[in-house]
């Protein structure tokens, strides 16, 4: 076992990890940043779209009021308010960093940053780079943490968040596998902060990469902190439908931005039938389930999907504003979408839910030194995260949680890892290797068919309760590994495997909890949003008599009327 020592550990190298890494080494502390995969192939590489901010200079109105009630609003009154504020505040002088760093976001003829319309936003202010703008924002942070010297560990496998040897309230390493070698790491830090990104791979169709399988939640559930929130699964509008190697590959919402029309098999604008104010802009969980529910009418696209047209917008505008999604198209369905229309389908594509942490510091409510930023931590977006706002996120919380880590581990000696927990650890990932059993890709594979079926886009108790029987059945199945430890994808497949039978029990009980419909989260027998009883958190907890649920009232801050959503 190999082991390395520094202030402040990431663990994650997107744009939430490395603009906390960045906030850290600025206060001083030595950063060590691992992950997965390799430098600057993080998944905000795949958030095309933009970022918002409330610059106002396409609307002088559009000020960080609007932007914090757009997002409380369209989050249906379920986001932690404080967050939210902190996010419409912060986030134009993030935007102004990423500037400062070398960031090129397209400019208006006036020279401002360009800015174009989202959904279920009042004001068009999501700044962008064509329809690249977070492969433009993490090799531009990725520049700058090489520029401070910041330490990187690629193809690192983080396993277990590792408690202090005298107090296991505060987490004082991480215990991880080299995936090249196989050789297990162990790192001692003073701080740790969880930018792991979420959970989309437990479903069957996904924007998400295949290291995004909810590492950062079920470590964090192991070590005893509460998740929040974790039934509000977010599902894209707009997914590709074919080929089927491609199925689930994200379709831009800039697509819908720059004036797409999405059309039935009856050539028919279906979203005037749904938010007829807000058409093709309406807030993602009502187009998700307009796009489901055409499909399920029979008035869906012979693949199973609905049409997403952008032609009439022209050539030379579509390949300006979209590039991407014309290579993208070209490339996976020999297809030009100058003159054609796409064919989509929702995908599952963002967590709201995550970690529960304080809005200011970012840290953990239940263990000491522990940090959460972008999607690993919940709060902010609710039942609903508007399009723009999960880069935001990023840097917002990613720049707090640094900062606070930073300062804590220049007041903080090192506490030293249980040496019974580093033990438990190892017995727990060498244990598939002495067992017979399937197959961890094939559990990979029945754990995104469970999940689909079970708790997607249209969720009841007998759906649900169906679901959570076959994940517990499935995750009392011996799975075999084979071979050594030594270049073993096969064993990072089983990692994963235990990780995401923890999130998928966690999303499927607090479905279960969540008895109305609100955001993100519908169910047919409870079709309604209750505000009498469904105005609160849901959170949940991991130990030894198996996972808990608990419940706190939101903290209204301040009283928004409904402007739009009308449910």
């Amino acid at each position: 076992m190999d082991t390395e020592t520094c202030d402040v550990l990431v663990i994650g190298s997107g744009g939430a990890g490395v603009r906390a890494a960045i906030a850290a080494r600025a206060h001083g502390a030595s950063v060590l940043l691992v992950a997965k995969t390799l430098e600057g192939k993080a998944h905000t590489v795949m958030a095309e779209g933009g970022i918002n901010a409330s610059f106002g200079y396409r609307d002088p109105s559009d000020t960080w009021e609007e932007h914090f009630r757009d997002t409380v609003e369209e989050g249906v009154f379920l986001n932690n308010q404080a967050m939210a504020e902190i996010l419409a505040r912060d986030v134009p002088e993030r935007v102004r960093d990423l500037e400062r760093y070398g960031a090129v976001f397209d400019r208006t003829p006036e020279g401002t940053i360009a800015q174009r319309p989202f959904g279920g936003q009042s004001h068009p202010r999501t700044c962008y780079v064509g329809d690249t703008t977070g492969h433009e924002m993490i090799m531009t942070l990725v520049q700058e943490a090489r520029r401070l010297g910041i330490a990187y560990r690629p193809e690192v496998c983080i396993t277990a968040l590792v408690p202090d040897e005298h107090n296991e309230r505060r987490v004082a390493g991480a215990f991880g596998i080299d995936l090249k070698t196989g050789r297990y790491l162990l790192f001692s830090a003073k701080a740790i902060i969880l930018a792991t990104g979420g959970a989309g791979r437990v479903f069957k169709i996904t924007s998400n990469p295949q290291e995004a399988t909810g590492d950062g939640y079920a470590m964090a559930l192991r070590l005893g902190a509460r998740l929040q929130d974790m039934e509000q699964t977010q599902f894209h509008p707009t997914g590709m439908v074919y080929p089927d190697a491609a199925r689930g590959v994200l379709v831009t919402e800039a697509v819908r931005g720059e004036g797409g029309y999405l059309i039935n098999s009856e050539g028919r604008r279906f979203m005037a039938d749904y938010n007829p104010e807000q058409m093709e802009l309406s807030p993602r969980d009502q187009t998700a389930r307009a796009n489901y529910l055409e499909i399920q009418a029979g008035r869906g696209s012979p693949r199973g999907g609905v049409y997403l047209d952008i032609s009439h917008k022209g050539e030379a505008f579509i390949k300006e504003r979209l590039p991407r999604m014309v290579k993208q198209f070209s490339q996976f369905a020999n297809q030009d979408i100058t003159k054609t229309p796409m064919e989509v389908a929702p995908t599952a594509h963002h967590f709201m839910g995550g970690l529960a942490v304080d809005p200011v510091k970012c840290e953990s409510r239940d263990i000491a030194c522990l940090y959460a930023c972008g999607e690993a931590a919940g709060g902010v977006h609710g039942a609903n995260r508007l399009g723009g706002n999960a880069l935001a996120e990023t840097q917002v919380f990613g720049r707090l949680a640094g900062e606070a880590a930073g300062r804590q581990a220049r007041m903080l000696a090192h506490a030293t890892p249980s040496p019974e927990a580093i033990a438990a650890e190892r017995a727990r990932l060498e244990a598939p290797f002495f067992q017979e059993g399937a197959s961890p890709q094939s559990a990979r594979r029945r754990i995104g068919e469970i999940m689909w079926d079970h708790a997607g886009i249209v969720r009841s108790e007998p759906l649900l309760r169906a679901g959570l029987e076959k994940i517990a059945a499935l995750a009392r199945e011996p799975l075999h590994v084979h071979g050594s430890r030594r270049y073993n994808l096969e064993w990072n497949d089983w990692i994963e495997v235990q990780n995401m039978v923890l999130v998928c029990e966690a999303v499927i009980r607090s479905a279960l909890a969540r008895e109305e419909s609100r955001g993100a989260h519908f169910r047919s027998d409870h079709p309604a949003r209750d505000d009498t009883r469904g105005l609160v958190n849901i959170f949940v907890s991991s130990g030894p008599e198996g996972m808990s649920l608990s419940a706190e009232p939101v903290v209204i801050t301040r009283l928004l009327p409904t402007k739009r959503r009308g449910d």
